[in-house]
């Protein structure tokens, strides 16, 4: 290979930039040019290559998001775009392709790969930390300090003011974030989609009840945005058990935000080992770094698509046994 490219696309997340240093960084020193695509898929389809430098990359290992920004591409999904797309890499000379993303940046790749035949590495970034085939996204464990901080301020108020709080965090399918923020911060009850039959209102009010008949002055919960909607559920929970309750919707605050040093050391980490990869690949084949606890992983792309990720339903019980 010559000439390599570095697409990051779907939802943003911190750690892409330190993705896309390793990638830059290792291609050049690997002998190969290297050209990032603007706007994800989009860029693709609109011809966006900026051609990337040792230079291109230089201090943006602490920032959040991504240089080359992001769209969310619905014209990728038509096949007349994806040819203007594939021409653009060939005018370009482009002889493989990094991508950075989420499950449906992934499947997207993948796809190139099959039309196209022009090998293809994955590096997993997700808030989500919901790409089958790996333990951890790039941007997940960032992603999950930001809700606890947020956690932990707003415990102090609810003690303060003898309430309740339901907090909303990101993951419209998956409960991964909320798990895991939830756990670590000590929240009475966690809501997440995988377990709807859970985010029973008066069995949650009932329970919350009796914590504080056993003396607790104030609670939270936390939500993960696909088990419901805090603020519909807060003043429901407010007649039933007769205490104040709040709610508070993180949002988007969770995508932003310095990388942490674990979310840093991964993003260079997949990228490194992905221009590794992608170099040795040939024509039409497809894989994907990640890692499987503390030993890092390269799968076969073909064999990831189409599975889910499923949550740590022990976790789930565990959080359970210490909000009693």
């Amino acid at each position: 290979m010559k000439r390599i490219a570095v697409i990051t696309t779907g939802g943003d997340a911190p750690g892409m930039n330190a993705a896309i240093r390793a990638v830059v960084r290792s291609g050049i020193s690997a002998g190969v040019e290297v050209f990032g695509v603007e706007e994800g898929y989009t860029g693709l389809i609109k011809n966006q290559f900026v051609e990337m430098k040792s230079t291109s990359v230089s201090g943006i290992i602490n920032r959040g998001g991504t240089i080359l920004r992001t769209v969310r591409a619905k014209a990728f999904h038509e096949k007349n775009n994806r040819q203007i797309a594939y021409a653009f890499l060939k005018a370009r000379r482009i002889d493989g392709i990094v991508v950075i993303g989420g499950d449906g940046s992934r499947e997207g790749m993948y796809t190139i790969t099959k039309e196209s035949l022009i090998p293809s590495a994955f590096i997993p970034a997700s808030i989500d930390n919901d790409v089958y085939g790996t333990d951890y996204t790039v941007g997940f464990d960032t992603a999950v300090n930001t809700g606890l901080d947020a956690i932990d301020r707003i415990r102090d108020t609810a003690a303060s003011h003898e309430r309740i709080f339901v907090v909303e965090v990101m993951g419209r399918e998956h409960g991964f974030l909320a798990l895991e923020i939830g756990l670590t911060g000590g929240a009475e009850a966690i809501l997440i989609p995988e377990f709807k039959d859970d985010v029973n209102l008066l069995k949650l009010c009932k329970f919350l009840r009796a914590g504080i008949n056993r003396g607790k002055n104030s609670s939270i919960v936390v939500m993960a945005e696909g088990a419901g909607s805090a603020a519909k559920m807060a003043p429901e929970m407010e007649k039933i058990i007769g205490m104040e309750v709040r709610y508070s919707v993180l949002g988007y605050i969770q995508r932003g935000g310095t990388p942490t040093a674990f979310t840093r050391k991964l993003g260079l980490t997949y990228g490194y080992e992905a221009v590794k990869t992608l170099l040795k690949l040939k024509k039409g084949q497809s894989k994907m770094v990640g890692m499987n606890g503390s030993k890092l992983s390269i799968a076969e792309v073909s064999k990831l698509i189409g599975k889910e990720r499923k949550v740590n339903k022990e976790m789930y019980n565990m959080n359970k046994v210490f909000a009693t």
